[in-house]
């Protein structure tokens, strides 16, 4: 479960960069609800990208929807729930503020800490495709599209309860 958040995380950091200095894209992040469709490829040490999965995410301030690998991830800032709607089963547990890799929010507001890492392939007014290198020497390319930017409309649509999942098994780690 860490692993499937961890890699839909890693696509939100794309969105908007750039090689040094500040991301216009992403900087215009900032008080407005973003959605866009990604796509995710690996690259292990040299070798082609190889997809791994495609979905699509909506971030507003440090609440946001994230969708691919069978899974929904909502969260409003301080609970995540991890669904997987299929099994129709559920998966609650507090949000961790420092953990970048949960948080696509968290990241929006700190990605100079990561410019070195990333590089631009292409980018438009709308797209974006990015390469990450990870620690390893792994490669992360994501590429987005249809990138919008939207007036907030608060986080109602980032809630759940459990009165709001019937049938559902949950999981409850808070």
């Amino acid at each position: 479960m860490k692993r499937v958040l961890s890699i839909l995380f890693l696509l939100t950091l794309a969105l908007g960069a750039r090689t040094q200095g500040n991301i216009p894209l992403l900087d215009k992040v900032e008080g407005h609800r973003v959605t866009f469709h990604y796509t995710y490829s690996l690259s292990q040490k040299g070798s082609s990208f190889t997809p791994v999965t495609d979905g699509d995410v909506t971030v507003e301030g440090n609440a946001y929807i994230m969708q691919g690998l069978g899974m929904e991830v909502i969260s409003d800032g301080t609970t995540r729930w991890t669904l997987d709607r299929d099994a129709r089963e559920a998966l609650v547990e507090n949000v961790v503020k420092e953990d970048l890799f949960t948080n696509p929010a968290l990241f929006i507001s700190s990605y100079k800490d990561y410019m070195d890492r990333i590089k631009v392939n292409a980018s438009g007014s709308d797209s974006l495709d990015v390469t990450l290198t990870l620690d390893d020497e792994t490669k992360a390319r994501f590429v987005l599209k249809d990138i919008v930017f939207g007036a907030r409309k608060g986080k109602s649509d980032f809630s759940l309860t459990e009165k709001s999942l019937p049938d559902y098994l949950i999981t409850d780690l808070r």
